[in-house]
C-alpha cells in the first residue's frame, strides 16, 4: 500500500527508492505517507472550513500520539528510532496550515524560503536522519536539497496553484524561470552534502537529486507561457530517468574527492534564519 502510493504520487523519488535497503525503503514511504496525508487534507476539493477541521484533528491526533492511526503510528515510530525533534514536524504542519487559506499569495523571498522549509525542507531534513546523517552542516545540505525540489515544484504548478487561488510565484515564464534559476543554488549546495549520507544510501540521494532538477530543465524547453499552460503537468520521462541515473555513477565517484562542505548559500540561510532557528531543529 505505501509503495504504491509513493509510485502513484512521487515518481521521482520512487525511481531513486530502488536503490535503498529494504528497511530504509519502508521507513521513507512511512514519512512519505505521513506528508502525503497532509497534503491531500490541504489540496482536497471539500471547502475550506471542512479542511481546517480535518487537519486540526489529525494534527491533535498526532501530537496526543493516537497510535489508533496507522499513519501517525508509523510516524512516531519513525520519531523515536530516528531522533526527529518534533518540532521539525510542527514546523510541516505550520506550512500545510499556510495553504488553508481562501486565498494564499506569497510576496517575498523570504516567505517563500519559509514556506519552501516548512513542506519539503522539513522533510528533506527528517529523510536524513532516517538515512543515519550525523554531520551537523550536511543536514544543513538535506534542508537545501529539500527547499530545492520544492522551488521545482512551485515552478512546475503554476497552473495548478492557480486553479486553487494559491499564488507563491507570478504566473509568466520570467518569473517561473528566476525560480528554477534560484533552485539551482539550492540544488548545488546540497551536493556536497551528500557525502555524509552512509554508502549504502547515497546513490538512491543522487539519484532523486539528478532526477528531480531535470523537471526545472523541462520547464524551461517550454520557452513560452503560452507552451508552458498547453504543456501539464511535467515529468522526466524514463529515457531521461536511465540517463540521470547513468550520470549519478559519476557524482557518486566524485564525491570521494570531496573534501569540504559547499557553503556557498549563506546569504538564503541568513533569510531563513530570521525566522527558523535551524539548529534547533538539527
Amino acid at each position: 500500500m505505501k509503495s504504491n502510493l509513493l509510485k502513484k504520487h512521487a515518481k521521482s523519488f520512487y525511481w531513486a527508492s530502488f536503490f535503498l535497503s529494504r528497511d530504509t525503503f519502508k521507513k521513507c514511504s512511512s514519512l512519505y505517507n505521513f506528508c502525503r496525508t497532509l497534503d491531500d487534507i490541504a489540496d482536497n476539493n471539500t471547502n475550506l472550513q471542512s479542511k481546517k477541521e480535518i487537519f486540526l484533528k489529525f494534527k491533535k491526533d498526532f501530537e496526543n500520539k493516537n497510535l489508533n492511526n496507522q499513519i501517525i503510528n508509523d510516524m512516531w515510530s519513525i520519531i523515536d528510532s530516528e531522533s526527529i525533534s518534533k518540532q521539525i514536524v510542527i514546523d510541516l504542519f505550520d506550512g500545510v496550515e499556510t495553504d488553508l487559506e481562501e486565498k494564499v499569495v506569497i510576496n517575498s523571498k523570504k516567505d517563500l524560503l519559509v514556506y519552501s522549509y516548512r513542506v519539503a525542507g522539513t522533510v528533506g531534513l527528517m529523510m536524513s536522519k532516517i538515512l543515519k546523517v550525523k554531520n551537523k552542516e550536511a543536514l544543513k545540505g538535506a534542508i537545501d536539497l529539500g527547499i530545492a525540489m520544492q522551488l521545482t515544484n512551485i515552478a512546475r504548478d503554476v497552473c495548478e496553484d492557480k486553479q486553487r487561488n494559491r499564488q507563491y510565484v507570478s504566473h509568466d515564464f520570467s518569473a517561473i524561470q528566476e525560480i528554477i534559476n534560484e533552485s539551482q543554488i539550492f540544488y548545488e549546495n546540497s551536493f556536497n552534502s551528500i557525502r555524509y549520507i552512509p554508502f549504502k544510501s547515497r546513490f538512491s540521494v543522487i539519484v532523486a537529486r539528478r532526477v528531480y532538477r531535470k523537471i526545472g530543465d523541462y520547464i524551461l524547453k517550454q520557452k513560452n507561457i503560452n507552451n508552458y499552460n498547453k504543456a501539464g503537468k511535467i515529468y522526466v520521462p524514463i529515457f531521461e530517468k536511465v540517463i540521470q541515473t547513468f550520470l549519478s555513477i559519476f557524482d557518486f565517484v566524485k564525491l570521494f574527492f570531496i573534501k569540504n562542505l559547499n557553503k556557498g548559500n549563506q546569504s538564503n540561510h541568513n533569510i531563513l534564519e530570521q525566522e527558523i532557528n535551524i539548529n534547533e531543529r538539527i
